[in-house]
């Protein structure tokens, strides 16, 4: 095993530019169901798994719904195996609401929760380690918000939706700022949206892309590394790949597009080679034949091993401490 010469900034640091590196870098992440409905409780939550397992990099776990409770969303935990929750009521019922939503404070409400978690969380970890506070796109926002009539609306009321999307847009932009005032120093930002499954191309192109460009932009040099996260299959990458950001993450073992292919497509770090699915169930062999397996993909550049999406809440430590053993050989 090989001894480690460097701190976590300067190997999530190294890592980005593509240079050499004392040992392959790791996160790992998974939810905190019902402890996320309390900020204190989150923190602690978020320190205790940061120092039981010192990853190079903290991927702060808010709850998946937290983007729209404010907007009269309401959610529930009902026992999911990677923690998640499910918007039991829409916060959004009809078209002509869209242009009505309320501009949000990010420092009240259930956002102001989640900046006071995250600034917990940052004091106790002293700095020494990257965080990213997950920043859903507007797109993905307004689908937690309206449900399944968001792609009714888009195609028969599209100015009304914009019309939203552009107040979610600024609202995630002042909630970004927020976090990045207390105490993250990046964003993993998250589109559900980019997949041929739910949208074609000159769709995404209108309602995805156009607006997380715009909080992108709006964003860049405020934030020290933004790392995109393509959730789900048949993405959408000829669009997304192309956002201003310096690195991604997605179902890498799940999609078309492997390591190795994505190293030419990208050109920054690349998250991935863990199956998240798999890593409760799988053997200890397997799960370090998964990280020798990515690094050998990627010649150990510009990578972080990190799983697809979010890990279950079942997995066991030893499993978490494989990918560690591995990465570290």
């Amino acid at each position: 095993m090989q001894k480690s010469t460097m701190t976590h900034w300067e190997r999530i640091e190294a890592a980005v530019a593509g240079q050499a590196l004392d040992r392959v870098p790791v996160s790992l992440w998974r939810h905190f169901p019902v402890i996320d409905l309390d900020p204190v409780k989150l923190a602690e939550a978020s320190i205790h798994w940061q120092k039981t397992y010192d990853f190079d990099l903290v991927k702060f776990m808010s709850r998946g719904t937290y983007s729209v409770e404010d907007w009269g969303a309401v959610s529930a935990y009902h026992d999911s195996p990677i923690g998640t929750r499910v918007i039991a009521k829409p916060g959004l019922t009809s078209a002509d609401a869209w242009p009505r939503l309320a501009k949000l404070n990010p420092n009240e409400g259930v956002l102001g929760g989640e900046v006071k978690a995250l600034s917990l969380t940052a004091e106790a970890l002293k700095g020494e380690v990257p965080i990213l506070f997950t920043l859903f796109n507007p797109l993905t926002t307004a689908y937690k918000l309206a449900g399944d009539r968001l792609f009714a609306d888009l195609r028969r009321h599209p100015d009304l939706v914009e019309a939203g999307l552009a107040i979610i847009a600024q609202t995630t932009i002042d909630f970004a700022r927020a976090c990045l005032k207390a105490g993250a120093h990046g964003l993993f930002y998250s589109t559900q949206m980019a997949t041929y499954r739910l949208l074609n191309e000159a769709e995404h192109l209108r309602f995805g892309a156009h607006y997380d460009r715009l909080v992108l932009d709006a964003l860049a040099g405020e934030a020290k590394f933004t790392m995109l996260h393509l959730h789900g299959n048949d993405v959408i990458f000829n669009q997304a790949l192309d956002y201003p950001a310096n690195m991604v993450n997605w179902h890498d073992r799940h999609t078309e597009l492997n390591l190795a292919a994505a190293m030419s497509r990208f050109p920054g770090l690349l998250a991935g080679g863990i199956d998240q699915d798999a890593l409760p169930t799988s053997s200890i062999a397997a799960i370090k034949a998964q990280v020798r397996d990515a690094i050998a993909q990627t010649k150990g550049r510009r990578l972080l091993i990190a799983p697809g999406c979010v890990v279950p809440i079942a997995t066991p430590d030893a499993h978490y401490r494989a990918v560690l053993e591995a990465a570290a050989e």
